[in-house]
């Protein structure tokens, strides 16, 4: 007999749908936390992808020059702030802890694992900010780190035709 003879999948779907509607609040929450840090970025690096699915017309060594430059400005700026919404994160975590603790402490009443689960209970709300602080904190870095990508894509990219006009220089054109 295998663990996964007993499945219900009506009760299995219906906790599915609740982890969907539950995570829809949470996305806009970490959203909306999100677009105060980086919101630049997203925006300048979506031109970027635009400009690139134009496939029948590259991006010349201007808007290449133009991308490198305000790339590395946008992403000096995230990064900072990146840290300021990791301090932020700490915060929200403090909080939860110091809400948890309390909560316990005041329980005179009832076993460890009663009074454990009243003040996981009673500081649930400050658990869901700091979880999305944390959430908030790993996708900005994520961003920061794959616009680094980006910018230095955009450079092997410009590295690579001034290569090919040396060689084309050396050559003769030929």
């Amino acid at each position: 007999m295998s663990k996964y003879d007993n499945i219900d999948i009506e009760k299995i779907n219906a906790i599915k749908l609740h982890v969907e509607d539950s995570s829809v609040q949470m996305d806009e929450i970490v959203n909306s936390i999100i677009k105060t840090y980086v919101q630049d970025l997203d925006e300048y690096v979506t031109i970027i992808d635009n400009r690139l699915c134009e496939k029948d017309n590259p991006p010349t060594d201007e808007e290449l020059d133009t991308f490198c430059l305000n790339l590395s400005t946008l992403i000096y700026f995230a990064g900072g702030m990146c840290e300021q919404l990791g301090l932020r994160s700490s915060i929200a975590t403090a909080i939860y802890k110091e809400t948890y603790n309390t909560k316990r402490d005041n329980l005179t009443k009832g076993t460890v694992q009663d009074k454990n689960a009243l003040a996981e209970l009673s500081s649930q709300q400050e658990q869901l900010v700091d979880i999305a602080y944390k959430s908030a904190y790993r996708i900005v870095k994520s961003k920061v780190e794959n616009a680094q990508e980006v910018l230095a894509s955009c450079k092997k990219v410009i590295s690579r035709r001034v290569e090919e006009m040396r060689l084309t220089n050396l050559t003769g054109g030929n």
